[in-house]
This record gives structure tokens, C-alpha cells and sequence, in this order.
């Protein structure tokens, strides 16, 4: 191997490494089932949602920012409460919930729904 494409391989693994050491997680995001959601009454208060049969209820604020996704588009968290309220089989729907762990709030709740 010549000098050039060691020096090249050894600074790039270098930065690989300088690269990985900086990931740090910003949002975790929870799957859980529609039977094991709690939404809010109102734009500002909590959700609360619970990751497998086991575990506890997780309570998490809500702001005004919170996002409330149906089917992708963006929606008025009043119009997810209707829309979430009308379906039947409650064990087979997923909820996607992504809590911003800097800031200890959801910023999204997102279903897909039939």
C-alpha cells in the first residue's frame, strides 16, 4: 500500500470515529397500541401510554406544538380524539409516539388508520 492511501484510510477512519462519537439520541419513538393510550382533554396537558402489557403507564406533557398525525396529514388534536374514537378493534391499531427526551415532551402522535 502506498503512503497516499494509507494517510488517506487512517484520517478517514479518524473522522468516522470523531463522526459516530457525536450521534446522541434526540427522540425516542414508542409503538404502542391504541388500547394503551390515554390522549388529553386539551392542547397542553399529558399523554399517557404504556410500551408492552407489563409495563406502567408512561405520562408525558403535551404542548400546543404537538403534532397530531391521521394517515399522514397533520390534523386539530380534537379531530384525532373523534377519529381514534371510532374504531372498534382498539388491540389492533399502533400509535407512533415521539417523545423529545432534551425537552421531555411528545412532539408527535402519529396512526395510520384503516
Amino acid at each position: 500500500m502506498n503512503f497516499k492511501a494509507w494517510t488517506v484510510a487512517v484520517l478517514q477512519a479518524l473522522l468516522l470515529a470523531q463522526a459516530s462519537a457525536e450521534i446522541r439520541t434526540v427522540e425516542l419513538a414508542h409503538e404502542v397500541r391504541l388500547l394503551d393510550l390515554r390522549l388529553p382533554q386539551a392542547d397542553s396537558g399529558t399523554v399517557g401510554y404504556k410500551t408492552c402489557d407489563e409495563c406502567e403507564y408512561q405520562t408525558e406533557r403535551v404542548t400546543a406544538e404537538t403534532r397530531w398525525s391521521l394517515n399522514g396529514r397533520i390534523v386539530p388534536l380534537e379531530k384525532f380524539r373523534v377519529a381514534l374514537a371510532r374504531v372498534a378493534d382498539r388491540s389492533d391499531v399502533y400509535v407512533t409516539v415521539l417523545h423529545h427526551l432534551e425537552d421531555d415532551r411528545v412532539t408527535e402522535v402519529s396512526v395510520y388508520l384503516p
